[in-house]
C-alpha cells in the first residue's frame, strides 16, 4: 500500500508497527470527529475560493458515507492505513477521484488530529460529567430513603461524633457535584481551534480562514499564535486526566468506606448476591470483588495522568511523534472512569444498611455535651471540656 506520504519508498515493516503503534485500533473512537473536522476544513477552503462547489459537494458526501460504513462494520481502520486520517483520505480518494486529493490543502495530520482529539474529549468530558450526576442521584436516593440510619462520625478510625447514612450519603454527593465541576471546567483549554496551524508554523501563501473552521466545529476560540499549538499538546490532555483522577479518588474512597462496612466485624450494609462472587474454595464467601476494583482504578487514573505528564515534560517546541503515545493513557482513562463511575451507580440501590448492626460508642456525644454546658451555664469552653473529658478518663 502506497501511503500519502509516500516518495516511492517502501517502509520497512517492522518501523511501520512500531510508528504506527496502536493508532489504528484506537482511533476508531476519532472518525467520527475526524469527519466534522474535514468537512468543516473543506467548506472554509471552497469559501476561500480554494475548492470548487463541485469538489465540497463530492467530499462531504463522500466522508459522510465512508462515516455510515465504518459505523456498519463495512471497513475498518487497518495497520497500513496508520492512523484514522490517512485511512479516510485514501478511501474517500477511492471514492470519489481527484476531489479527495485536494482535501488535505492548507492542514497538516498534526493540526488534524489535534481538532479530532480535541472534538472528542469534550464530548467524552461531557459524558461523563453526566454520568457522575447519576451517581450524585443514585447517592440522594439513598439518603432519601434510608437517610434517618444512626452512623458513627469516623476520625483516626475511631468513633467521634453521631452521624447518618443521610449526612455520610450528601458528603460523596457534595464530592462528586465537584468532580462534575472539574471536568466540564476542562473545556477552558480543549475549546481551542487548532486547524490552520498545519504542522505548527501556519499555512504559508494560503488565505485559509481560521475563524470560520473554529464556528463550525463550536470551538470557543482560535488557538493563536500558531506556533503555540503544538507547545500546548498535553495540557488540555492532562487536565482532564487530573480531574478523572480526582473522580476516581473520590470514587475509590466511597468503596473503600462500603468495603469496610461490609465486613463481618461491621456488618453495617448488607449487599445483594446479584453484585457479589463467590469462592472457589471457601462455600460461606460472597466477596465485594467489583468494589475492591473501583477502589484499585483510582491508582490505574494516575498512573495515566503521571505518563501523560512525563511524556511531555521536556518536549523541545513543535510537533515530535512522542505526543502520539498521549492516546493510550488517555484513552484508558476515560474507559474506566465512565465503566467505574456507571457501576457504582449501579449498585449503590441495592445496598441496606441494618440498623440493628450499628453500635454507637458510649462517649461520641462528648463533644455534644461539652457545647450544652457552654450554652446552658455560659462556662468556657475549655472548662466544659475537661469537664466531660473527666467522665470518660481511663
Amino acid at each position: 500500500m502506497s501511503r500519502l506520504w509516500d516518495r516511492g519508498q517502501p517502509l520497512d515493516e517492522r518501523i511501520l508497527r512500531y510508528t504506527a503503534g496502536e493508532d489504528h485500533r484506537l482511533d476508531a473512537r476519532l472518525l467520527a470527529y475526524d469527519v466534522r473536522g474535514s468537512i468543516a476544513h473543506a467548506e472554509m477552503l471552497c469559501e476561500q475560493k480554494l475548492l470548487s462547489e463541485q469538489d465540497l459537494t463530492a467530499i462531504r458526501g463522500g466522508l459522510r458515507q465512508l462515516e455510515a460504513d465504518f459505523s456498519a462494520g463495512a471497513w475498518h481502520i487497518e495497520l497500513e492505513d496508520e492512523d484514522v486520517h490517512s485511512a479516510l483520505e485514501t478511501r474517500l480518494t477511492a471514492l470519489i477521484g481527484r476531489a479527495g486529493e485536494r482535501l488535505h490543502l492548507g492542514r497538516s495530520r498534526n493540526d488534524q488530529v489535534l481538532a479530532a482529539l480535541r472534538l472528542y474529549l469534550m464530548d467524552a468530558a461531557s459524558t461523563l460529567a453526566s454520568e457522575t450526576a447519576a451517581l450524585c442521584d443514585a447517592l440522594d436516593e439513598l439518603a432519601g430513603t434510608q437517610g434517618a440510619v444512626v452512623l458513627p462520625g469516623y476520625t483516626h478510625m475511631q468513633h467521634a461524633m453521631p452521624s447518618s447514612v443521610a449526612l455520610w450519603a450528601s458528603a460523596f454527593g457534595e464530592a462528586f457535584a465537584d468532580d462534575i465541576a472539574g471536568l466540564r471546567g476542562t473545556e477552558r483549554r480543549l475549546s481551542r481551534n487548532p486547524l490552520g496551524s498545519a504542522a505548527g508554523y501556519g499555512t504559508p501563501g494560503l488565505p485559509i480562514d481560521r475563524e470560520s473552521t473554529r464556528a463550525k466545529l463550536g470551538f470557543a476560540e482560535t488557538q493563536t499564535p500558531v506556533t503555540a499549538v503544538q507547545l500546548s499538546r498535553g495540557k488540555a490532555e492532562c487536565t482532564l486526566l487530573f480531574e478523572l483522577t480526582l473522580l476516581m479518588q473520590d470514587l475509590g474512597r466511597l468503596a473503600s468506606d462500603l468495603l469496610l462496612f461490609y465486613t463481618v466485624e461491621f456488618g453495617y450494609i448488607e449487599l445483594p448476591p446479584q453484585v457479589t462472587t463467590g469462592s472457589s474454595i471457601m462455600p460461606q464467601k460472597r466477596n465485594p470483588d467489583v468494589l475492591e476494583l473501583i477502589r484499585s482504578a483510582a491508582a490505574t487514573t494516575q498512573a495515566c495522568l503521571d505518563e501523560g505528564l512525563m511524556i511531555t515534560a521536556k518536549l523541545p517546541s513543535g510537533y515530535h511523534r512522542d505526543l502520539q503515545r498521549l492516546k493510550p493513557p488517555l484513552f484508558r482513562a476515560i474507559d474506566l472512569a465512565g465503566d467505574s463511575v456507571e457501576i457504582m451507580a449501579h449498585l449503590l440501590p441495592g445496598i441496606r444498611f441494618v440498623p440493628e448492626r450499628i453500635r454507637l460508642s458510649e462517649g461520641i456525644h462528648a463533644a455534644e455535651q461539652a457545647n450544652r454546658l457552654v450554652t446552658d451555664q455560659g462556662i468556657p469552653f475549655r472548662e466544659a471540656y475537661r469537664r466531660v473529658a473527666a467522665q470518660y478518663k481511663g
